[in-house]
Order: structure tokens, then sequence, then C-alpha cells
């Protein structure tokens, strides 16, 4: 299944109590749970520089993928990057697939 990348950064009048955070988080997981039901999340992580959170989840394809990032942005307080990526295993195995590449 593809795998994404999403970078969040929240505004900073997004909250002002910072538990407030946690609420969210569930509400948007259960708008995910009930929209994107093939997105399978694989790690969150809360990142310290200029985004708040780093999520890496996979989805069926980019409609899919879209629908989290739309989720997320529908709260108002939130911009968001979405990268696709791929397991380096898997990107190897695209290299040996090549043909007629030189090699340095």
């Amino acid at each position: 299944m593809p795998m994404y990348v999403m970078l969040t950064k929240l505004s900073p009048y997004a909250v002002k109590d910072p538990k407030k955070l946690k609420e969210i988080e569930q509400k948007v997981k259960k708008l995910i749970e009930e929209n994107c039901p093939g997105v399978k999340w694989v790690m969150n992580l809360v990142v310290f520089g200029p985004y708040d959170y780093l999520d890496v989840f996979e989805a069926k394809d980019d409609e899919e993928a879209s629908k989290v990032a739309l989720i997320i942005r529908s709260f108002g307080h939130a911009t968001t990057e979405t990268w696709s990526a791929m397991h380096w295993k898997d990107f190897k195995e695209v290299i040996d697939k090549l043909k007629g590449v030189p090699v340095a």
C-alpha cells in the first residue's frame, strides 16, 4: 500500500489551552476512521522545528491521502504538506530494474 509523510504546522492562535490538542486529536481520528477506512497509521511524531507534527501513514491511493490532509485542515488551524514515500528496500528494487543507466 502506498505510504505518505505529512508535515503539519499549527497556527500560533490554534488553541489557548494545550489540553485542547488532545480533544482535537480525537475528533480528527474519528473523522479519518469514518472517511478513510483504508488508512493505516505507521507513526505520529511531535517535532521541534518549522513544523509541529510528522505523520507517516499508508493509504490506498492519493485521493484517500488527500482526504486525510483535508480533514486536518478543516479544523482551520493547521497547514499541511503531504509527500508520497517509499521504503528503502522497495526503492532498491526500483534501482535493480533500471536498464542502460551508467554506473559512476
